[in-house]
């Protein structure tokens, strides 16, 4: 199976303009060919699953398009998206703002799909995908180290609950790499698929690796790239897995060379 992850900014672009005439204001006004490019990208990498990160879902901002139906429905993808803000948020009643989401596109059968909220934060959403054979977790983590550590702790409690295999993906905005979630991962008996600590932030010259993707020890990683792809502040990043059996995961076949 093959997984992309996608900061897309809400489809505003990227450039000097965007904090033109004032700083951030690039976030106000998405732009179409953006989208379209986005788009065409993503249906050219042929994903199973797609986690798009900052997602507008028919503000003003995008001309009233809902951005993960847009794209969901050139690949013909199920899709599923939430606010990333909890319930009695004030965001939830501010224009624009309540439209900002983070969404999964499928194509594999979806067994079910739960929303999961953080105590801490302004970003609060977790969107928990079931496939047949595994759950992908979907996170957009806080800004501050503080609350991104109690957040990790939820995150923690909540995935070893699973009783399938899992993955953990999204932007994890930890500016120390992996050093930063290397206990959690320990814990949750996660490893990195990017092995080799791809930056994928800022775009026009990656510089950190701020967007992750985690799996579980019963999920064997063929393939991780960060591509060259510019329409965001992100870089997408993608990986393609193998969902590996009971028998397999307690007996795992060694290379022979090690």
């Amino acid at each position: 199976m093959r997984l992309l992850v996608y900061n897309i900014r809400y489809a505003t672009g990227t450039g000097p303009t965007f904090h033109l005439p004032l700083p951030g204001a690039g976030y106000l006004r998405s732009n179409p060919r953006v989208l379209r490019d986005i788009t065409q990208f993503v249906r050219a990498e042929k994903p199973d699953v797609v986690g798009l990160i900052e997602v507008d879902t028919g503000s003003i901002r995008s001309g009233m398009v809902n951005q993960a139906s847009s794209i969901a429905k050139e690949l013909g993808h199920y899709t599923t998206y939430q606010s990333k803000y909890s319930a009695g948020s004030l965001n939830q009643f501010m224009p624009v703002v309540r439209k900002q989401a983070n969404a999964f596109l499928a194509a594999p059968h979806v067994a079910g799909e739960r929303f999961h909220y953080f105590d801490t934060g302004i970003k609060r959403l977790i969107i928990e995908l079931e496939l047949d054979d595994v759950c992908v977790f979907l996170v957009h983590l806080s800004l501050k180290f503080r609350h991104r550590q109690y957040q990790l702790r939820s995150l923690h409690d909540l995935i070893i609950r699973s009783h399938k295999p899992v993955i953990v993906a999204g932007d994890f905005n930890t500016f120390w790499g992996t050093h930063e979630i290397y206990l959690f991962m320990r814990a949750a008996g996660l490893v990195s698929a990017n092995t080799l600590g791809l930056p994928s932030f800022p775009s026009r010259n990656p510089r950190a690796e701020l967007d992750f993707i985690l799996v579980s020890r019963e999920i064997e990683v063929s393939d991780f790239r960060v591509p060259d792809v510019r329409f965001s502040d992100h870089r997408p990043i993608v990986c393609d897995f193998n969902v590996r059996t009971t028998r397999d995961a307690r007996h795992p076949v060694l290379d022979p060379a090690a």
